[in-house]
């Protein structure tokens, strides 16, 4: 079993930087894949982007270039660094863990962006 937990989400005005942070508890040594995955109002959930064990990364078109995924291993933790961000980029930003066998998700964490 895998706990995760987000922080970091909250009001930013457009063109601002928030990160977010995902603490992994629990079986932690069988975590293969990671992500952070939004849903906005009203939309379908989304992969925003994803980083192997191996540390390889993938992430929506929406965000290259403002968005950079990382994960500390000995920390148990994942990262989101969210620059230059958009009011389209409003939403619960919920972070994702798979160890080959199942899916876990962490309670999610409101991002606004708005002025």
């Amino acid at each position: 079993q895998v706990q995760l937990v987000e922080s970091g989400g909250g009001l930013v005005q457009p063109g601002g930087s928030l990160r977010l942070s995902c603490a992994a508890s629990g079986s932690v040594f069988a975590i293969n894949t990671m992500a952070w995955y939004r849903q906005g109002a009203g939309k379908q959930r989304e992969l925003v982007a994803r980083i192997s064990s191996g540390g390889s990364t993938n992430y929506a078109d929406s965000v290259k270039g403002r968005f950079t995924i990382s994960r500390d291993n000995a920390k148990n933790t994942m990262y989101l660094q969210m620059n230059s961000l958009k009011v389209e980029d409003t939403a619960v930003y919920s972070c994702y863990a798979w160890d080959r066998s199942r899916n876990y998700w962490g309670q999610g964490t409101q991002v606004t962006v708005s002025s």
